[in-house]
Formats: structure tokens, C-alpha cells, sequence
């Protein structure tokens, strides 16, 4: 509350309340936390607001337990030899990206056939709001190679556009949080946006990224849906 009324962003290595407060990249600490939390953490992140599943940083020095864990808490079980590749798929990954998130650990598991392609796509977005003009919003969207276009309006372009999602993916989303920065400097600077849904009773973290908002942000949406669909058919 106090950085949004300042200005002053909370700096990530701040005790307690910073963004890596409970956040672990090396694979010492991450099995550490796997076996026992108390190992490096003195209190329970969920007491400060921090939910703990945000805590396992998967990086270059990211260990085959915590890529196990993070696999399982996205619903897949993999047999150890997928595993063995997979793991070896991620170790590629990591030594050119500095942070794996979820998306990437599909990406991986796909490409050994153990997951469906993307199940939508973003095709068109048109956008309309204003002062005194109700937001409204045209998607459409590609799936099983058939596109479909739905429209809606809502209370702003953001929840008109995911209600639009909703009529063509059939899939309700209770949205919990959403957050957006810019990746790069300037008035056109890309914007990266993060939700993060209930979906069936599971949690699941999304994101996109555009010059346009309302286009990241339903990326972002889509991204969310697609790893839900994914990992439901991984289930079956």
C-alpha cells in the first residue's frame, strides 16, 4: 500500500515483503526447501501473502527434484525415462533463458509427445471503448484448425475481451490476479501480462506479451487455458 501511494517500488531483495524473499533458484536450496521449508525459510510465505508455489525458481542451477516437482504441481507424472529427457530438454533451455517458467516446461514435455498441441490461438482482436461507450471486444480464435469469432462487453476491455474467450473456449476462469509491466523502455514498450486463474479447483499461471494490452493480456488468458486443456489431456 505504502509503494503504490509513494511511487517506490519494493526492492525484489527486500526481507520479507521483497518479490525473492521466499524465491530459490539453486538446486541445494530447492531441494532443502523440497525436504524441509524450515531449512532456509524461518517463517511460511502464505503468512505474508505469498502463495508458496511461487517460491521454486527454475533456472541453470535448478535441480532434477525441483523440475520433478514443478512437472507434478502442473499435473504431469512423467515414467523416469521421459523424465531423464525431459530434464535434459530443460538443462538446454536454461543455459539460454535465465528463468523457465511454466509454459516452457510444456513446450519441452510436447515436444516428446506427451502433450497435445496448443489447443487456441489468437487469431484477431478488435477492441472499442471510451468515456461514454461501453467497452466491447471481438476475439477470434483458432482451434482443432477452424477459427470462431465471439464478442462481448463487460465492465472494462480486459473483462469484456476474456468474456468473449469464454464463449469460444467453453472454459470458465475465475481470475484471482493480474498484473502487467513493460519489458522495454519508451511509449511503445512490450507489455508482459501475468493472470493467474482458477480453472476446475486448480491454479494456473499465464502469461503474454504485446505492444497492446488488451492483446497481451488475452494471450496471457489463452496461455492459461491452453496449459489447463494441456495437462487435462495428459490426465485422460
Amino acid at each position: 500500500m505504502v509503494s503504490k501511494a509513494t511511487g517506490f517500488i519494493v526492492p525484489p531483495n527486500k526481507a520479507i515483503v521483497g518479490a525473492n524473499a521466499f524465491r530459490h533458484e539453486s538446486g541445494i536450496h530447492q531441494d532443502g526447501v523440497l525436504k524441509e521449508r524450515r531449512t532456509y525459510e524461518i517463517m511460511n510465505p502464505e503468512e505474508v501473502g505469498v502463495p508458496s508455489t511461487e517460491g521454486l525458481v527454475l533456472g541453470k542451477h535448478s535441480g532434477r527434484h525441483a523440475f520433478k516437482d514443478r512437472l507434478k504441481s502442473l499435473g504431469i507424472d512423467l515414467p523416469e525415462l521421459s523424465l531423464d529427457k525431459a530434464f535434459a530438454g530443460f538443462k538446454d533451455l536454461a543455459d539460454k533463458k535465465k528463468e523457465i517458467y511454466d509454459e516452457d516446461l510444456l513446450a519441452i514435455v510436447e515436444d516428446q509427445g506427451h502433450l497435445a498441441q496448443v489447443a487456441y490461438a489468437l487469431v484477431d482482436l478488435i477492441s472499442t471503448s471510451g468515456t461514454n461507450i461501453a467497452p466491447q471486444v471481438v476475439v477470434t480464435i483458432q482451434h482443432k484448425g477452424k477459427k470462431q469469432t465471439q464478442q462481448s462487453t463487460g465492465d472494462g476491455p480486459v473483462d469484456a475481451c476474456y468474456k468473449a474467450i469464454e464463449l469460444v473456449t467453453k472454459v470458465k476462469a475465475n481470475l484471482l490476479d493480474y498484473s502487467i509491466k513493460a519489458v522495454t523502455q519508451g511509449k511503445d514498450a512490450l507489455g508482459d501480462v501475468t493472470v493467474k486463474v482458477a480453472i476446475a479447483g486448480e491454479t494456473i499461471i499465464g502469461r503474454g506479451a504485446s505492444t497492446d494490452i488488451i492483446e497481451a493480456s488475452a494471450k496471457a488468458y489463452i496461455n492459461a487455458i491452453n496449459k489447463y486443456v494441456a495437462c487435462k489431456n495428459l490426465r485422460k
